[in-house]
């Protein structure tokens, strides 16, 4: 299977690959229509690429039920509008299933969490992944790789054996490592995308990353794409003017390690009266004296 197959999913990915976060209603469950009304308001901001079932969107705090949901609803307002890359994780068999169930529904590829099981051998990495895209044949493959231990050989091991693993979410925080394990697992045969946001995105750019993830994206559509168009044009002050505009906010759902990374997202979203603040446990909402610099910060980007 040749990647020219893969040729509109690979473009998807070289652009700002949002992660639209998971509204939730009073009682606790999804909020469709205020679900379907951010996703709209993405897709109205120029977004094109979206990622249901990220970690900004709680993955982990869904049910498989609930992710089900998310995914149909982001594939029906999507439409042809937008590329969708699902969200897949947890043990192989439900990986599989979600993977299933994205492509039954028109997505065109599935992220792979990152496996959160103590015990991960690098072999087992592969042979985790390879289970996920072997199911799948037809769809695009992006892992989302975390672990500053596993080499960029493994990554090139697996794409032999799946070779609809087209592109890469990496979210070590190290652009040193980064420009390393790309070039060793193959630096033109991924796409690479800097899956630790706009922070990082200028330093993975010069490193060769072609597309970053956003929560911010959720807020402020036009800050995002702002920053990818002059990362593109190599433009790299204006890129970094625009790093400095969002230093704080970014900061902010960095802190305590993530701690707030979602929560602060849905202050913002809701400061802008455009969904609640709920969050799920182990996620917590913002202790009042924060709420006012996120409206503050918020309000600002929308003028």
């Amino acid at each position: 299977m040749s990647s020219v197959l893969f040729e509109s999913q690979r473009a998807a990915l070289a652009d700002v690959v949002a992660i639209p976060v998971t509204p939730f209603a009073a009682d606790g469950g999804v909020d469709q229509d205020a679900h379907r009304a951010l996703l709209r308001r993405l897709l109205d901001g120029g977004v094109r690429t979206l990622t249901p079932n990220g970690n900004t969107g709680e993955f982990y705090a869904l049910a498989p039920q609930e992710r089900q949901l998310v995914t149909e609803l982001t594939l029906d307002e999507a439409g042809d509008r937008a590329a969708v890359l699902a969200g897949v994780g947890h043990d192989i068999a439900t990986a599989v299933a979600g993977a299933r169930h994205a492509r039954e529904h028109g997505a065109q590829m599935v992220m792979v969490h990152q496996p959160v099981h103590p015990y991960v051998s690098q072999a087992g990495w592969v042979d985790y992944h390879r289970a996920v895209a072997a199911a799948v044949p037809e769809l695009g493959v992006v892992p989302y790789i975390r672990n500053p231990r596993l080499p960029g050989a493994r990554l090139a091991e697996l794409a032999d054996a799946c070779p609809n693993v087209i592109g890469v979410k990496y979210a070590v925080p190290d652009a040193a490592k980064f420009a390393a394990f790309a070039r060793d697992a193959g630096l033109d045969r991924f796409v690479w995308v800097a899956g630790l946001a706009e922070p990082y995105a200028p330093s993975y750019f010069s490193a060769g990353a072609t597309g970053f993830t956003s929560g911010l994206v959720n807020v402020a559509p036009a800050v995002s794409l702002t920053m990818i168009e002059a990362l593109r044009s190599g433009d790299y002050p204006a890129a970094m003017k625009v790093w400095e505009r969002i230093r704080r906010f970014e900061e902010l759902r960095a802190a305590d390690g993530s701690a707030d990374n979602v929560t602060v997202v849905k202050e913002a979203l809701a400061a802008l009266g455009l969904c609640r603040r709920d969050v799920r446990p182990p996620s917590r909402q913002l202790p009042e004296e924060r709420r006012a610099e996120v409206a503050a910060i918020a309000a600002g980007w929308s003028l």
